[in-house]
């Protein structure tokens, strides 16, 4: 279970960055994906990177925007996250996934909200 962090209030056109922190020693042997959730609507696919951080893919809505990347020395994946728009406004969660696909493999750890004002 991965466990994400970082949200916060922020002006459209600013930035942030999210943290997700795994554990254990396999830590290196998964793929990550990052989801997030707005009001009233289904959680959906942002963005994942391969098991070695040298691949990565988007949602058409974040790329340009949005960088995945992980250091696996630390056990963490990061989401840095700029030009913010208020659509952006979501909770956050990272996720085990299968590379290449655009679901979570494993269970939902706690996410972090992240709001764009206008």
């Amino acid at each position: 279970q991965l466990q994400a962090s970082g949200g916060g209030l922020v002006q459209a056109g600013g930035s942030l960055r999210l943290s997700c922190a795994g554990s254990g020693r396999t830590f290196g042997n998964y793929a990550v994906g990052w989801f997030c959730q707005a009001p009233g609507k289904e959680r959906e696919f942002v963005a994942a990177i391969d098991r070695s951080g040298g691949r990565t893919y988007y949602a058409d809505s974040v790329k340009g925007r949005f960088t995945i990347s992980r250091d696996n020395d630390k056990n963490m994946v990061y989401l840095q996250m700029n030009s913010l728009k208020p659509e952006d406004t979501a909770i956050y969660y990272c996720a085990v996934v299968n590379f290449g696909e655009r679901r979570p493999r494993g269970p939902w750890g706690q996410g972090t909200l992240v709001t764009v004002s206008s």
